[in-house]
């Protein structure tokens, strides 16, 4: 029997609030363990929890960056499990009124069609403390850091609209730029700050119906989550091509293994309205003001790109899809720099030394001005292509300018017709069967004759106008 995926995610989101969610204790990843905690963190008894302000807008331009409609009331519940990372027993949670709904984002599914794909809610709930596992000796010990405890998070529940692995991973993608984009959180899956569960079902294909699904936990990485997806899909089906039923479970992503392995029965606790934390009330006009400081989204800027100016689809999805990168993009535009240039050189020249040195366009040496400047030599043909890229790899190492640069290393391109013809003159004379060879319509005499100019005058001659002269001459 042929199988459809039914998949949906819950994503946990952490926001990078100067503080925690109900006090003042510093929210500040890697800190020494413990070091962080209040009675409210370490929920001693008295403690009152304090809701921030700062939290509630962190979130409401999260959830308007996922094109969500923010309820004009929500509340906390107390979610009741008991798990040593819970010092209170129960986690502050939006289970029954959350802070919004409908939202969405677009894909483009694995046939390269645009996609909408569903947000059923986002709720806001506090992050719980770390287990830390050790061994002392033959024992196995764990210990608890609660600098986590109470971190600010939002929760994204999709509606089960994906289909396959891709579905999932593009979705991932997708929200992560435009929480980037936001502002409110950095969103990184390897460093823990985005965190995303998988609900996944099988049914016969072309039905309807909503079979039992497992949830699959522990993936580190947007690849991870896709591997994990894919393997328990082929794990289900295998399971109901044998006769056999699906439980409802929670499964853990083993990535040494490419496996998910049983990790235990699925289970909802107790959910009771919380009396600690007052309602939370959204105005009209507060919500205007934070509207009005929404950036323009990728989509938006991809457009823009496209239209003003004249990149390519492929182009201006590569640079809108980073703020920061956007922005380097349009700063060197806007030092004269063509669009397309700058566009070509930022993605196949300056992102791949980016990456290889663990940089971003924000901490590079290679500012818009002088990536500029560079680009302005080789379009006023006083630098060549090949030039250029030797000293863009420079300029990662030094502050010179890159005109200092070029004439340091005498590398300057010789674009002076009178010179260059000159020049030619000696190739020709020297080379009469190529001359001969380039007269009977013999392109590759024409390429040594050019590649000989070259080499005398050491690289530096300006190969387009060259060819030129080569025709005038010669014919």
């Amino acid at each position: 029997m042929k199988y459809e995926a039914i998949i949906g995610l819950e994503i946990h989101v952490e926001l990078n609030c100067p503080t925690k969610m109900f006090c003042d204790c510093p929210n500040i990843p890697g800190d020494r363990p413990n070091s962080n905690v209040c009675p409210i963190c370490l929920w001693l008894p008295g403690a009152i929890p304090q809701f921030s302000r700062k939290v509630l807008e962190h979130a409401v331009l999260t959830c308007l960056a996922l094109n969500c409609e923010i309820q004009p009331r929500s509340a906390f519940d107390q979610k009741v499990y008991y798990y040593p990372d819970l010092p209170k027993g129960f986690q502050l949670s939006q289970h029954h009124r959350p802070l919004a709904r409908h939202g969405w984002l677009d894909i483009s599914d694995n046939r390269g069609k645009p996609k909408r794909l569903r947000i059923h809610h986002i709720h806001m709930e506090e992050d719980v403390a770390k287990l830390v596992h050790e061994t002392e000796g033959h024992t196995r010990i764990s210990l608890v850091d609660f600098n986590r405890a109470g971190v600010p998070l939002v929760e994204i529940v999709t509606e089960p609209d994906m289909r396959s692995s891709h579905d999932a991973m593009e979705f991932l993608k997708a929200l992560r730029t435009q929480i980037r984009y936001m502002g409110t959180a950095d969103c990184s899956m390897e460093s823990g700050t985005m965190r995303a569960d998988a609900n996944i079902s099988l049914r016969p294909a072309g039905t309807d119906e909503f079979n039992t699904k497992v949830e699959v936990k522990n993936m580190n990485s947007i690849r991870a989550v896709g591997n994990a997806i894919d393997h328990e899909i082929e794990r289900q089906a295998a399971r109901l091509g044998a006769g056999k039923e699906i439980i409802l479970h929670t499964r853990l992503w083993d990535p040494e293994k490419n496996v998910t392995t049983p990790m235990r029965e699925k289970f909802a606790g107790p959910c009771v309205p919380d009396p600690s934390v007052p309602e939370i009330v959204v105005s009209e006009e507060w919500l205007k003001e934070l509207q009005g400081r929404l950036p323009e989204m990728p989509a938006q800027k991809r457009a823009r790109f496209v239209e003003q100016h004249g990149l390519l689809d492929d182009e201006a999805a590569f640079l809108s899809e980073d703020r920061e990168l956007a922005g380097y993009y349009e700063s060197v535009v806007g030092e004269g720099i063509p669009p397309r240039t700058a566009a070509q050189w930022i993605a196949s020249r300056l992102a791949p030394a980016l990456k290889e040195r663990n940089q971003t366009v924000s901490d590079t040496l290679v500012t818009p001005p002088r990536m500029a400047e560079l680009l302005a030599l080789v379009e006023k043909r006083e630098l060549s292509a090949h030039a250029a890229r030797e000293i863009l790899l420079l300029l990662f190492e030094t502050d010179k300018s890159p005109s200092a640069i070029m004439k340091e290393k005498d590398i300057g391109q010789i674009a002076d017709s009178g010179a260059l013809e000159s020049l030619l003159d000696d190739v020709l004379a020297a080379h009469p069967d190529a001359v001969e060879n380039y007269r009977k319509g013999k392109k590759k005499a024409a390429g040594f004759l050019v590649g000989q100019a070259m080499k005398a005058s050491r690289g530096k001659a300006d190969p387009k106008i060259l060819q030129e002269l080569l025709q005038k001459k010669i014919g």
